[in-house]
């Protein structure tokens, strides 16, 4: 079957809930996969290419915090608290051109290919783990409530300022990171997320609805409980819907496939990766089967693990290529 739609317009029409001319398709390829892809195909992007990837997931910009300051305050202080870095001037500027060069030159590379672009975006719990620890901060959320609330806000800002830049070089999509699933369960309370995590996170998106392109959520794990409250923000697109982390996909189909549409559906904790092909075959299938023709972009839940072998990915990838377009 020919393509009736571009890449930009498909994944548009299914992030609004709009018909499709067949199931846009994706996957997190690069950060275990690019050697054996590139042994064989020259470049992930050949492999992107063969399989005529709708959607493009771009890394770039400024670094948000400055981590030789940080790592001086954590020599000078020994524990690292949101008091004291509530009191520090610790981020880098979201402002440098330069930062933004490959960024800008990854966007037009998919550009050309008339592909969805989407920019990875700092969150607000995930990414001060990078300076706390996860540990630390699930503690710090109930000792230093209100640290925690100023700092996130200081992210938000910093966070507006790099959207900008973002879409300035053609981005479709923010993709805003931000971890707060266990396997079962959230990472935290549902109220803390409220207190602490819900104003920031809606008025992000809110700006970047302003600026006229997509907001989407990733978040691994469980985020069942928080599902309403982030429907409420008006997200556009959340990814993966981790089925594997008890998130069934009746969850959504049933209460919030007209409010925003998953990225997702090949699980990398369950499914790819693990040489049972008969198993991998039946399941894409099935995902197929609940989610074809619904507000939907196919794509892998995660990185692609260094276990699954290249040999299974095409299988996986011929076999979601034929689906999408039965």
């Amino acid at each position: 079957m020919m393509d009736k739609m571009t890449s930009v317009e498909r994944v548009t029409c299914a992030l609004r809930g709009l018909e499709t001319d067949r199931t846009p398709i994706y996957g997190w390829l690069n950060a275990n996969m690019t050697d054996p892809i590139s042994k064989k195909y020259g470049s992930v992007a050949a492999f992107e290419d063969k399989y005529l990837f709708d959607a493009a997931h771009i890394f770039g910009g400024p670094d948000p915090y400055n981590n030789e300051y940080i790592n001086d305050l954590k020599n000078r202080y020994g524990e690292l608290t949101p008091e004291i870095l509530a009191n520090s001037d610790f981020f880098n500027s979201p402002d440098d051109p330069e930062k933004y060069v490959s960024m800008r030159q990854s966007i037009e590379f998919h550009k050309i290919r008339n592909r969805f672009c989407y920019v990875q975006t700092p969150g607000f719990f995930e990414y001060f783990n990078l300076i706390f620890g996860i540990e630390n901060q699930l503690m710090y959320l109930a000792l230093y409530p209100e640290e925690l609330a100023y700092l996130y806000q200081r992210q938000l800002e910093w966070d507006k300022a790099f959207v900008d830049h973002c879409v300035s070089c053609g981005a479709d999509m923010i993709h805003i990171s931000d971890d707060w699933g266990a396997q079962t369960n959230l990472l935290f309370s549902p109220n803390t997320w409220k207190k602490l995590i819900r104003d920031p996170f809606g008025k992000l998106i809110d700006y970047v609805h302003s600026l006229g392109v997509f907001a989407s959520l990733h978040s691994d794990g469980c985020i069942a409980p928080l599902i309403e409250n982030i429907a409420d923000c008006n997200i556009d697109c959340v990814h993966p819907w981790q089925e594997s982390a008890n998130m069934p996909y009746s969850l959504w189909l049933n209460k919030y496939s007209d409010r925003f549409a998953l990225l997702g559906g090949v699980c990398v904790q369950t499914t790819l990766g693990f040489g049972d092909y008969k198993r991998l075959e039946k399941e894409i299938r099935r995902v197929f089967a609940l989610l074809k023709g619904k507000r939907w972009i196919c794509c892998t839940t995660h990185f692609v693990q260094e276990h699954c072998s290249l040999k299974e990915l095409e299988f996986a990838y011929d076999l979601i290529f034929s689906l999408a377009r039965e």
